[in-house]
């Protein structure tokens, strides 16, 4: 039988343009949470597609305002006109959050109202610290730079999206999260980011500033972490 024909007896499976269509457009999504900002050239040379049907893409979840342009001003000296680049918007990132943050945020008023608000914080350290406790043991290595880029693999393994990015003219690097699970949970509940944000101090053995979050309308969950290490903590894990 030749390469490629279908054996006789079984159907040619059928794949639909707009269902094809549809699932380019998810994974378009999929890497401006991950990757944002960034150019239709940069996606179109990641999925092996035309610049041109990339963009098109882009105007179809910019309509349903899924993606957002990232202003970031005009680069000094730089002529002409700059790239578009684009972020995933809060309803873009809700798209990929699926169907259990309404549960979870019920979850919570429920305790706040029960036990108190000291009750959600209480959950919100104690559901970072077993996460923490599971990244431990892949971060070995000698320097915060190095922890940090295991941190990042962790998180990305786990469907954050994250990534280490140096920060120019700086000895530290940020770490962004261009995807959250559980966004819209937190976005009624901080307590969840704040805890992170002490998970990894630790982790990383570095004191770290939250620049901005998902839940509080950044682009991305932004993590400014100094290179250099601060005196280690009793409660290191």
């Amino acid at each position: 039988m030749a390469a490629g024909t279908t054996p006789p007896g079984m159907l040619r499976p059928v794949v639909h343009p707009a269902d094809a269509d549809g699932r380019t457009r998810e994974r378009v999504l999929e890497l401006v949470a991950g990757a944002g900002p960034v150019s239709a050239a940069d996606l179109a040379a990641t999925l092996g597609l035309t610049p041109a049907a990339v963009r098109r893409h882009l105007a179809l979840l910019e309509d349903d305002d899924l993606v957002a342009v990232h202003d970031a001003g005009h680069p000094t000296g730089m002529r002409g006109r700059p790239a578009r680049r684009y972020v995933a918007t809060s309803a873009g990132q809700g798209e990929l959050s699926g169907t259990y943050a309404d549960l979870a945020t019920e979850a919570l008023r429920f305790l706040r109202d029960v036990a108190g608000p000291d009750a959600v914080e209480r959950f919100a350290q104690e559901r970072l610290a077993e996460l923490g406790e599971r990244y431990a043991a892949r971060l070995d290595a000698d320097d915060v730079e190095g922890r940090a880029a295991q941190l990042a693999a962790a998180l990305a393994d786990d469907g954050y999206a994250a990534s280490v990015r140096p920060v120019p003219g700086t000895s530290a690097v940020q770490l962004c999260q261009g995807h959250c699970p559980v966004q819209h949970v937190a976005e009624e509940f901080p307590q969840l980011c704040e805890a992170e944000a002490q998970v990894f101090a630790r982790l990383l053995g570095s004191h770290v500033q939250r620049l901005a979050t998902l839940a509080g309308g950044g682009h991305a969950c932004t993590t400014n972490i100094p290179l250099r290490p601060s005196p280690p903590t009793p409660d290191r894990y």
